[in-house]
């Protein structure tokens, strides 16, 4: 009975304790539930600007307003393999059907449609001609245009080509064996990911036209929000490649390109051969060197350690493997077919507990007199002439174009490509002459609406978990060690100036402290008791204070449980009343 009393006591004051936290937790809950449910509602809805075609002016502007199907026609053609791999008898259509849409996906302007991809997994083939061929000799050439790519892009391209100007250019034969002039745009696929710049330039020797791929290209940007890429090409050769209007890339077309514009001076001469008495060694053995009279090339590597002794623990008469006990004979094993049945070996379990097992023998070591076989040292060679290289000769096909940003007229712009992705947008295409012109369209388009795309990514993003500022803002549900813990060191902090202060700012600590201090006196006079008779009726009287204790706490935790309970129903009230007034 004595120690009823102190474990009613401990209980209560714990659930005291438990229940005040409870209960302002409960109505923190409800706050920030309600607090979530009004940000939710004003960030639910963003204010998007309404598409307005631009008038700026260009040789092939396209926005892809209501009439972009006069302009754009997609390829009935079959895509050309190389003859040169294993796929050369495989014939491929252009399947991929297009589609001009409005972005399902981060929509930044409302009724701004874009030329789509629809189909994943397919070749895709579109082209519009220009109003007039596009010749950049002596002028700035600027390729702008945006992509977006609303599932990603795991592996695919989304690179535009610009056709070479030809009367037999035809949009429903265009495909991948069509003669372009600049290939420039993204492209991924695996570890691959570059924003190809291409050109094709004509040599004008043999005529003959060779791709120059721009060496190390910029990677792409794979977001599914729009991204812009602007090539800009000057008379001075000099280009330069931006992504979202940052410069990523710059160089110029005689230096920066693989191969190279024009070819070398000078060559190998092809008929030079290397002369029979060219020294080309740089070191030899040095032939007057000797071997040492103490030099044994039969030591072995290795010799008896003559040194080594057995260990005190070595079982001489136990083998390293026995028998395993517990293998059994195989039903079907015949010995006059299979011959009389020997169990497998396994450890001996008797060695695992000594140095080791069976017939003692002295361990290996190295051989301090080993050298091994003996060569003579190398020494400079006097007859050495150095690296034989062919004489060089004038290159017979060298030629030198100082201006190669000259392109071909281009007649067409086209997308020939194949995705895994579909979905992938594409709009507001440039081609001109203007920077200017360039980047005021990227202001009016691009600009806007990356801004719009970028709140509604955000607003799409899941709440992060706000960590606790204070103690005050800690969760006993969440983790109810660290909350009692940081609670009773706030209140010791507190205590340390002002103890009133800390009671009232904390009454939870010291309501709890105060119990806990009942309780340890009642356990102590509960054990004096036990030792001594005449104490009993001492005992008695601090059994019923505790009694007494354990029925306030009781009370107090009945009543913090009851005022949680309570302002968590107002709460909840407040937002149904919230709700219905919304929805009215």
């Amino acid at each position: 009975m004595r120690l009823n009393a102190v474990l009613a006591s401990a209980l209560f004051s714990s659930a005291a304790f438990v229940g005040h936290a409870c209960a302002d937790d409960a109505a923190a809950d409800a706050a920030a539930a309600d607090a979530d449910a009004e940000s939710s509602t004003s960030s639910s809805v963003l204010e998007k600007p309404t598409f307005t075609p631009s008038n700026i002016k260009a040789p092939f502007f396209e926005q892809f307003t209501d009439d972009w199907d006069a302009r754009w026609a997609p390829s009935h053609a079959k895509k050309e393999n190389d003859k040169n791999t294993d796929k050369a008898d495989e014939e491929w259509a252009y399947v991929g059907t297009w589609a001009a849409e409005e972005p399902h996906v981060f929509k930044g302007i409302e009724g701004d449609k874009g030329l789509v991809v629809k189909n994943p997994a397919a070749h895709h083939a579109i082209s519009a001609k220009f109003p007039k061929k596009i010749d950049n000799k002596g002028k700035t050439l600027v390729v702008q245009y945006e992509v977006k790519l609303q599932n990603g892009l795991e592996c695919g391209g989304a690179y535009m080509k610009l056709l070479k100007e030809s009367k037999s250019l035809h949009a429903e034969e265009f495909s991948n064996a069509s003669p372009y002039v600049i290939m420039f745009g993204p492209d991924k696929c695996g570890a691959t990911n570059k924003v190809h710049f291409i050109f094709k330039h004509k040599n004008p020797k043999t005529g003959e036209y060779e791709e120059k791929h721009l060496r190390s290209p910029p990677v792409a940007r794979v977001v599914k929000k729009t991204s812009l890429y602007t090539l800009v090409v000057k008379p001075d050769q000099t280009f330069e490649i931006r992504i979202d209007g940052d410069r990523v890339k710059n160089g110029t077309l005689l230096e920066d390109f693989n191969p190279s514009v024009n070819p070398e001076k000078e060559i190998d001469d092809p008929k030079d051969t290397k002369p029979d008495t060219w020294v080309d060694e740089a070191k030899i053995p040095d032939p007057e060197a000797t071997k040492p009279d103490d030099w044994d090339e039969d030591a072995t590597f290795e010799i008896v350690d003559t040194e080594a002794t057995k260990p005190d623990d070595w079982l001489d008469n136990e083998e390293p493997l026995v028998p395993d006990p517990e293998a059994e004979k195989p039903e079907d094993w015949d010995d006059e077919e299979d011959g009389d049945w020997i169990p497998p070996t396994v450890p001996n379990p008797k060695c695992d507990e000594v140095s080791g097992c069976g017939e003692w023998e002295p361990p290996m070591k190295k051989n301090p007199d080993f050298k091994g076989p003996w060569s003579a040292p190398y020494i400079d060679n006097p007859e050495y002439k150095g690296i034989w290289a062919p004489r060089k000769i004038a290159n017979p096909d060298y030629f030198e174009d100082k201006t190669p940003a000259n392109f071909e007229p281009m007649g067409a712009i086209g997308f020939e490509i194949w995705t895994m992705q579909n979905d992938i947008l594409f709009d507001n295409i440039y081609i001109g002459h203007s920077e200017e012109d360039a980047e005021k369209l990227k202001a009016e388009t691009f600009d806007i609406k990356r801004a719009v795309e970028d709140k509604e990514e955000d607003a799409s993003k899941p709440a992060e978990d706000e960590k606790p500022k204070s103690p005050m803002d800690l969760n006993f549900l969440d983790d109810p060690v660290l909350y009692i813990r940081e609670k009773v060191d706030l209140f010791v902090t507190i205590a340390k100036s002002d103890p009133v202060e800390a009671i009232k700012f904390v009454p939870e600590v010291a309501g709890g402290l105060g119990v806990a201090l009942v309780t340890l006196l009642a356990l102590v006079g509960g054990i004096i008791g036990l030792s001594s008779s005449s104490a009993a009726p001492q005992v008695k009287k601090t059994a019923e204070k505790a009694k007494e204790k354990a029925v306030e706490a009781k009370d107090a935790a009945t009543e913090a449980v009851t005022s949680g309970s309570e302002k968590l129903a107002a709460e909840a009230q407040k937002r149904t009343t919230r709700s219905s007034a919304s929805a009215q």
